[in-house]
């Protein structure tokens, strides 16, 4: 096994096709797909499920991208102990995000972190799901609670509020609720609860026990995109709802708060590119701190290992 084939393969996990490997690494797709096999051969494993819509990992692929990538991650370190200071950023970071932080927030910032660097590619994929970075599923995860286990190293983005609001419209017909109590007479647009993917979405039952949905949406988007409509009253995120004219906040001492963290695997929070792109959120997170709200201060501190739980707050006034 040497390290040319390996570079080989970490391109293939990275980019999940064995063409868009070959476009990263300058060579034709055939270079790569005989790389490949001379790895399997040599390893007596097989590394790749190899698919017409792309490939993916194999339990043995998934074992030999961690020591891949520590091995990627010493030649780096070594280089830059060596004076070459000048690392070009080079390759595919994916970045899986909640979709409202990652539709809302980052993906009018994050392209900005690609434009000195012409050899990196980020995907951004803003969608209401957990990630498996042992998987390869992202580089980066953005993600509503610190993990507790696993080989992840994290850090704490910023806490961010979300509010009860409603259309001025949908207000105008059916009037203003004046106290908590009062919604149970309006319509209330939620999430689709059987597709909730973690505990810190569960906000509802914390606001008014009893909260039953006439409209469920699935993503913090479209619950937005429902509420300004007329549907009803949701709980929205401060920094979304503040990008829809036609929402108003109502009973506002009704606060949840919830945060947001920054997840790598450990094998990967290392590499240069991996690193640039991490680094280059917190930053952007930390530069617009007041986009999440007046009392959402950013906490981002130095990373830590996988451990412990985050806290989340909910603040209801007495009934």
């Amino acid at each position: 096994m040497n390290w040319d084939d390996l570079r080989f393969f970490l391109a293939v996990a990275r980019t999940g096709q064995i063409l868009a490997a070959s476009q990263r690494l300058g060579v034709n797709h055939a270079t790569v797909a005989r790389r490949i096999d001379s790895l399997e051969a040599g390893l007596n494993a097989k590394l790749l499920l190899r698919r017409p819509t792309g490939c993916s990992l194999t339990d043995a692929g998934v074992a030999l991208l961690a020591s891949a990538e520590r091995i990627e991650a010493e030649m780096l370190a070594a280089r830059g102990a060596l004076g070459d200071r000048d690392i070009r950023l080079a390759g595919t970071v994916r970045v899986g995000a909640p979709d409202g932080f990652g539709t809302a927030f980052l993906a009018a910032r994050l392209w900005r972190l690609t434009v000195d660097h012409p050899d990196l590619v980020i995907q951004l994929v803003p969608v209401p799901r957990s990630f498996s970075l042992s998987q390869r599923e992202a580089d980066v995860a953005i993600t509503l609670e610190r993990p507790a286990q696993g080989r992840l190293v994290s850090r704490k983005l910023t806490d961010y509020t979300l509010g009860l609001y409603a259309s001025a419209d949908y207000l105008e017909q059916q009037g203003r609720p004046r106290e908590l109590r009062d919604l149970a007479a309006h319509r209330l647009v939620g999430h689709v609860e059987d597709l909730v993917y973690t505990k810190s979405l569960h906000y509802a039952g914390d606001v008014m026990p009893g909260w039953v949905a006439s409209f469920e949406v699935s993503s913090a988007l479209g619950q937005a995109e429902a509420v300004a409509a007329g549907a009803g009253i949701g709980i929205l995120h401060g920094f979304v709802a503040r990008r829809e004219a036609a929402l108003t906040r109502i009973l506002p001492e009704i606060a949840i708060r919830r945060s947001y963290w920054l997840v790598t695997h450990e094998s990967a929070a290392a590499l240069a590119p991996v690193r640039h792109v991490a680094e280059g959120i917190v930053d952007l997170v930390r530069r617009e701190r007041a986009a999440f709200g007046d009392d959402a201060p950013s906490l981002e501190g130095p990373p830590v290992e996988a451990g412990g739980r985050a806290g989340s707050q909910t603040k209801v006034p007495p009934r």
